[in-house]
């Protein structure tokens, strides 16, 4: 479909007739006329070539043409197609992921095999990232320092795959959370408000950096960035000794008073993942508090057409303008207002 952006240009396209019907021409100056020896040579010439009823009216027809043409041009015609869906933009989500040295521990079961902590995560960070259609979604993966992975992006595909490529302890063995959850803050302070939310996964406590973690916490609170805790690793596991099998606690190192703090102080919600199913639940419960986004969207594709029109007036104006040129005072008036005063000498 068609559509002008400026239809009241159109009015417009009366415009010369108006002025050529109401405005009253120009006199013809009479005084200091040129004597021209060949004078009637001229007169014959005119008379009989440019100034024919059948010239004028095809140069009449062609710069009426070029002016209907430029002033479609200029009411911006636009070809408009149908609605095409956009998902609403959603949330910032910054996730911050622990790749210290005890994510490498082994005290997970994926189907019936030992797994450990960063795989897991992998894999139920995956899905989570893919149903967050509509948001913008970035990464820091932190160790004993944090790391930009990937910034705030529509472009999740590329995030899952970093997140799938990285490795236990390339940021360092120790455990940085209030360096890394102030990387992630910076990163969404300037992000709308109402919209900004860090998923923060460690296994640890925080033993390395320079901000500590509670500190923050109070950083993001103030600008009104929430953030969800996660706090991974086996409650318990039987392993073998040489006296026999001994009850451990994996998370012994886990420090949940921290992150339950962190939680609370940015109204967000702390979460215990202690296999790979109640892992998977905290994202779909995180998923239920922070939807990813509303209705979709509706953009029309727009394409100028303009410059057509304008083309077209431009090439009326040029080419047929130059062959055609007849003084404007005798279009519909002839050469017989031309003033004679020349005589032949």
């Amino acid at each position: 479909m068609i559509e002008l952006a400026w239809p009241w240009m159109l009015a417009l396209l009366p415009a010369p007739y108006l002025v050529r019907r109401f405005v009253p021409a120009a006199p013809l100056a009479r005084a200091g006329a040129l004597r021209v020896p060949f004078f009637d040579g001229i007169a014959s010439v005119g008379a009989s070539g440019l100034a024919t009823g059948r010239k004028r009216a095809l140069v009449l027809a062609t710069m009426t043409a070029a002016w209907s043409a430029l002033v479609i041009a200029a009411a911006r015609p636009a070809w408009v197609g149908d609605p095409v869906p956009l998902p609403a933009e959603g949330r910032d989500l910054m996730l911050v992921t622990d790749l210290s040295g005890s994510m490498a521990r082994e005290d997970f079961t994926v189907g019936g095999a030992p797994a450990d902590r960063l795989t897991v995560v992998k894999q139920v960070a995956d899905d989570f990232i893919g149903r967050r259609e509509g948001d913008r979604v970035g990464l820091v993966l932190f160790g004993t320092k944090p790391y930009l992975q990937a910034p705030l992006t529509f472009d999740r595909t590329t995030v899952r795959t970093l997140l799938d490529e990285a490795q236990v302890g390339i940021a360092g063995d120790e455990t940085a959370i209030g360096d890394a959850l102030g990387m992630a803050v910076l990163r969404l302070r300037d992000r709308p408000a109402q919209s900004r939310v860090v998923v923060l996964l460690t296994d640890g406590a925080s033993n390395a950096g320079t901000l500590a973690p509670r500190e923050a916490a109070r950083l993001a609170a103030e600008e009104g960035i929430r953030v969800y805790t996660i706090g991974v690793g086996a409650d318990a596991v039987a392993v073998p000794t040489m006296f026999g099998q001994r009850v451990v606690d994996p998370s012994a190192d886990l420090d949940e008073d921290t992150l339950q703090a962190i939680a609370d102080t940015t109204g967000g919600a702390y979460f215990r993942a202690k296999n790979v199913e109640g892992l998977a639940s905290i994202y779909r419960k995180i998923d239920a508090l922070e939807p990813a986004s509303g209705e979709p969207l509706h953009l029309r594709p727009r394409n100028e057409l303009f410059p057509w029109p304008l083309g077209v007036a431009l090439a009326l104006t040029l080419g047929l303008g130059g062959a055609l040129t007849v003084p404007w005072h005798a279009l519909g008036r002839g050469f017989a207002s031309v003033p004679t005063t020349g005589v032949n000498s």
